[in-house]
């Protein structure tokens, strides 16, 4: 399985980007899927994930903003960001995990993209 991030890039505050990662291998159905990002100097933290049936969870600090979401059949996990703030300025990462119990933990997922940057001023 391979995961490939893209859609990154610099943008003013208040501004939009989607972040898409196309995976490769099986179904993105058969995966917890998420998305990471690790802000210059700071450890790497959860931001979003879907479920198998769909169900999406965001944190806190960028509920209403950002909107996770997949297409089953073009196998592509994507991120909407609105509203960007300097603060979302990170490293952004999708992962994949079969079986996953705790979805902010790293160590949960088997398959991990190279990283798309985002920075926002």
């Amino acid at each position: 399985v391979q995961l490939v991030e893209s859609g990154g890039g610099s943008v003013q505050a208040g501004g939009s980007l989607r972040l898409s990662c196309a995976i490769s291998g099986r179904s993105n159905e058969n995966y917890f899927l998420a998305w990471f990002r690790q802000p210059p100097g700071k450890e790497r933290e959860g931001v979003a994930n879907i479920e198998y049936d769909g169900t999406t969870t965001h944190a806190g600090d960028v509920k209403g903003r950002f909107t996770i979401s997949r297409d089953s059949d073009k196998n592509i996990l994507f991120l909407q960001m609105n509203g960007l703030k300097p603060e979302d300025t990170a490293m952004y990462y999708c992962a994949a995990g079969e079986w996953v119990a705790a979805p902010d933990r790293e160590s949960e997922y088997n398959y991990w993209g190279q990283g798309t940057q985002v920075t926002v001023s």
